[in-house]
């Protein structure tokens, strides 16, 4: 979880700090550790997603990419962010450009001027930065967390886009669905009442159930549409996704990919950081809010077991956290110094079993929602024209 720690120093220097912890005591004693006072704690945005900037998000990919490239073409730090202000039309994003600045010409590092800016820079981004402070090569760093979150953008693009058709036949079909019984169905009730007669059961229910959105249909509606809302709300609140969260979870199949898709994310964070000269257990440790809950459990005790001499393959094989492949490629990064380039090709494996498996699911998805969705619809026009095949045999 995040905390926002509003600190100040020995020197009276009051400052932000964000810190990734289990608790809010734990983020205390962390920044204690480091020699602040805490002023004052509350919780922050978890994970490493892209920040809210004045209600609009603010375009972190696209200004790594746009600082790197007026770095490389021999401009300043405050002369490219100021450059960058200058273009900017949104008042919020303006605002953060212009805070930077401030707290850049004040003496402040850029690393410093960025943790202050918690609500739209991300915990990685600022170690990102601070890594490449000591090196003095800051281009090179904002280059790899471009490709990082490049990457990242890609993964989840192909497995919404994968999501998109199943969404939209399911949406269709309920559409159709909808109509039939709210205006189609109604109207067959109506001329069934009419000639009277004994009708088939299932047909009987089909029509008085007909009867029924026909004088209702409006309220049935609203009460769906409602219920949508109250629904998306309830999916807002922490409790409730992660309820949601454990329940899919428990579904083999996809469980098994979530855990490949959240490794991906966690292995790749890790790497990266690590080639930006973040420390092994400092990097795993930033890492963990990528996690499930339960993971972010196994991960703790690897960590311990890196922290008391052992390897890291060992480590996270040893709390379910690999594969023998990854394992094995983790000892070849161990052997080779390379770890954190092992680190982002292992993410790639994962990536390509995380496609293979929601093109899979597609492919067998879709199918199966066209059958599902034909024989409800079919199942709905056979039965209301079942009384007239049976009134046509009774004429005979």
């Amino acid at each position: 979880m995040l905390f926002q720690l509003k600190t100040i120093s020995r020197n009276g220097a009051v400052g932000h700090l964000s810190i990734e912890a289990v608790d809010a005591d734990n983020a205390v004693q962390r920044a204690v550790a480091e020699g602040l006072g805490v002023l004052s704690i509350r919780n922050g945005r978890g994970g490493f997603g892209l920040g809210k900037a004045g209600g609009a998000r603010f375009p972190l990919l696209q200004f790594s990419q746009e600082l790197t490239a007026l770095l490389e073409s021999g401009i300043t730090l405050i002369e490219a962010i100021e450059t960058l202000a200058e273009k900017e039309e949104k008042p919020a994003q303006r605002q953060i450009y212009g805070r930077l600045i401030a707290d850049l010409r004040e003496g402040r590092s850029f690393s410093v001027a960025l943790e202050a800016q918690s609500e739209a820079v991300p915990p990685l981004f600022v170690a990102t930065v601070r890594a490449s402070e000591r090196t003095g090569n800051l281009a090179d760093a904002l280059k790899r967390f471009s490709a990082y979150q490049g990457q990242l953008n890609l993964v989840r693009g192909k497995l919404v886009s994968a999501a998109v058709y199943p969404v939209l036949l399911l949406a269709v079909g309920s559409l159709v669905i909808a109509f039939l019984m709210i205006y189609v169905v109604p109207r067959f009730a109506h001329i069934y009442e009419d000639i009277g007669g004994d009708l088939p059961l299932l047909s009987r229910w089909l029509l008085d159930a007909g009867s029924f959105m026909g004088r209702y249909g409006v309220a049935t509606c609203a009460v769906a549409a409602v219920l949508v809302v109250a629904a998306i709300a309830g999916l807002r609140g922490r409790a409730m996704r992660a309820w949601v969260g454990k329940q899919v979870w428990r579904v083999g199949f996809i469980g098994k990919h979530l855990k490949v898709y959240q490794l991906a994310r966690f292995f790749r964070t890790v790497g990266m950081l690590i080639r930006g000269g973040v420390s092994m257990v400092t990097a795993l440790e930033m890492s963990k809010g990528l996690l499930q809950a339960h993971l972010q459990i196994a991960l703790e005790n690897a960590v311990r077991q890196v922290r008391e001499g052992q390897s890291l393959s060992q480590s996270l094989g040893a709390h379910g956290l690999s594969t023998p492949v990854v394992a094995r490629m983790l000892r070849v990064g161990e052997k080779s110094g390379e770890i954190g380039l092992m680190l982002e090709r292992i993410a790639l494996f994962y990536d390509s079993q995380v496609e293979r498996a929601a093109d899979w699911l597609t492919r067998l998805v879709s199918p199966v929602l066209m059958l599902l969705m034909g024989l409800v619809i079919g199942a709905v026009v056979v039965l209301m024209y079942l009384p007239i095949f049976q009134l046509a045999e009774q004429i005979k």
